[in-house]
């Protein structure tokens, strides 16, 4: 029998452009971090400045991203997702412009933050638009689809970046940036209609109480630091793999580049086989799988360097945290928005804000050892997967999730 989900939901075509479309907007800020990272070096040598100094570029779009959500995301909520959406895109266009023509280290840290407040609007409005078109296990379905594109993006950046630079400057990166932050301008311009929203007042005072409001839902808590934290174990991972295994375990930059790509594949395949779980089985018990596979995947680390276990072991410990992601953000996003129709924007940018917030917190700690060790990178991907789990559990144990609700009609 046909169900109410099914009698509403877009037709394939509007799903296949939502997905393009809005994986690209979620895409910014992986595009935006990894592709450049190669050229830090060179960009220091280019613009006589410290490597300190060209490190800020780096904060500063971080703090930019985070800042731009808490901002942009009410925003939506008061004047629909196209209008902030299509400012962020325009800000990113003319931060990256910025960004390729400056003179001097800190008018690049200023043109990154430009850059970084453009990008926030595009990924803090595109979990806001599945919310506005979708809800219970159709919502989740649809951040799972999300996951081939998102995903995608932080395998292929660092490896588009390094291929630029063997044929044009660390300029010409940011080039390419721009060129994709007008392709998804002219796409949002033309083609992305204005989603169905509930609106609600952009007052400053009415936003502070929305984000108490948020933090004061156990579930949402819940739901939210299950995601962050295990993002945090993440960051770990992207900040420090590189060191471990090449300066430790004497991989090549071909080879961990290899490896790099296999874990992010992971992502992928799980946010894969999450899409075709969802409905068979309930989301929070996927989200619990994922937390389960996650603290598996960091004890596993932790205990392969504390007992100086082969290379492969190693990696396979590392495949099954990074691979965790696919299970858990799907479902702890949609778990998280589910209750939020009226104030998606905000939830949402709690949501991002949370993720790159812990994760910031948990990136100098896997330096703490010095470059000849393996062990702070071990022990942080495995505590924070650890506190996710723990977080899931004590926040959300007497919350019933709403699922099976039907589709959120496109508008």
């Amino acid at each position: 029998m046909t169900t109410t989900a099914e009698r509403t939901a877009p037709g394939r075509r509007a799903q296949l452009k939502f997905v393009l479309v809005l994986g690209g907007l979620s895409a910014f800020g992986p595009l935006s971090i990894d592709m450049y990272l190669p050229a830090l070096p060179r960009m220091a040598n280019d613009l006589h400045a410290a490597d300190t100094t060209v490190q800020l570029t780096l904060s500063a779009f971080i703090a930019g991203l985070a800042l731009g959500q808490l901002v942009l995301g009410p925003l939506s909520d008061a004047l629909g997702r196209r209008r902030p959406l299509l400012v962020g895109l325009v800000l990113y266009v003319v931060g990256s412009v910025l960004c390729a023509v400056s003179p001097d280290a800190w008018l690049l840290v200023a043109a990154r933050l430009v850059q970084s407040l453009g990008a926030a609007a595009g990924i803090v409005i595109a979990r806001a638009t599945v919310r506005d078109l979708y809800s219970g296990t159709a919502m989740t379905k649809f951040f799972s689809t999300l996951m081939l594109v998102s995903g995608l993006a932080p395998i292929l950046a660092p490896l588009i970046g390094g291929q630029l630079l063997n044929w044009t400057s660390w300029r010409g990166v940011f080039v390419v940036l721009t060129a994709f932050g007008a392709l998804l301008l002219a796409v949002v311009l033309f083609a992305l209609p204005e989603p169905s929203s509930q609106r609600s007042p952009a007052r400053l005072g009415q936003v502070m109480r929305t984000y108490a409001r948020l933090a004061r839902d156990r579930g949402f808590a819940g739901y939210a630091l299950a995601s962050g934290l295990l993002f945090a174990s993440m960051f770990a991972y992207i900040s420090g793999s590189s060191f471990a295994l090449q300066g430790v375990y004497g991989l090549s930059p071909q080879a961990y580049s290899v490896v790099f790509g296999a874990n992010g594949v992971g992502i992928v395949l799980t946010g894969q086989l999450n899409g075709r779980l969802v409905g068979r089985i309930r989301e929070r018990a996927l989200l619990l799988s994922g937390l389960l596979l996650g603290v598996l995947g960091g004890v596993s680390v932790l205990l392969a360097v504390l007992f100086r276990a082969p290379l492969p072991v190693l990696l396979v410990a590392l495949f099954l945290l990074v691979s965790s992601i696919g299970l858990v953000m799907p479902n702890a996003s949609s778990l998280a928005l589910a209750e939020h129709a009226r104030s998606a924007g905000a939830a949402s940018a709690l949501l991002g804000v949370l993720q790159f917030v812990v994760g910031a917190v948990a990136t100098p700690l896997v330096g703490l050892g010095g470059p000849g060790t393996a062990l702070p990178m071990a022990v942080t991907m495995a505590g924070f997967a650890v506190l996710a789990l723990a977080a899931f559990l004590a926040l959300t144990r007497n919350v019933e999730p709403t699922t099976d609700q039907p589709v959120g009609r496109v508008a």
